[in-house]
């Protein structure tokens, strides 16, 4: 009899919940079902009842939004990364070729 591989039994410190997360989007390039799913590996993890709760999210909707089969709402996407004590960051590209725009000075941009 084969066993499954089970992602989320192996994410047992929020070091390792960044680590997979930022894998998987490193991954993905442009699969937001995929960053949907390993969302959703990492809320198995910390307990699908309490990350809905404190997404503010039914336990259904979160299930439905983090299974892989849909890409979720950016806003549905920040809810549940902070609930899972996770923060996004941007950084640039390493072959990216887009030209600068805006402020010169990044310590002056603001985000508004």
């Amino acid at each position: 009899m084969t066993t499954r591989y089970d992602v989320a039994e192996h994410l047992r410190t929020p070091e390792e919940m960044a680590a997979y997360l930022e894998a998987c989007l490193e991954e993905a390039e442009d699969d937001a079902a995929f960053i949907a799913k390993a969302l959703g590996d990492i809320a198995r993890a910390k307990g699908m009842t309490q990350v809905a709760r404190d997404a503010g999210l039914s336990r259904e909707s979160l299930y439905k939004a983090l299974s892989g089969d849909r890409s979720p709402g950016f806003d549905t996407i920040l809810k549940v990364v902070g609930a899972l004590g996770l923060q996004l960051h941007a950084v640039a590209a390493q072959n990216s070729m887009a030209k600068p725009v805006g402020p010169a000075d990044p310590e002056n941009a603001e985000c508004r």
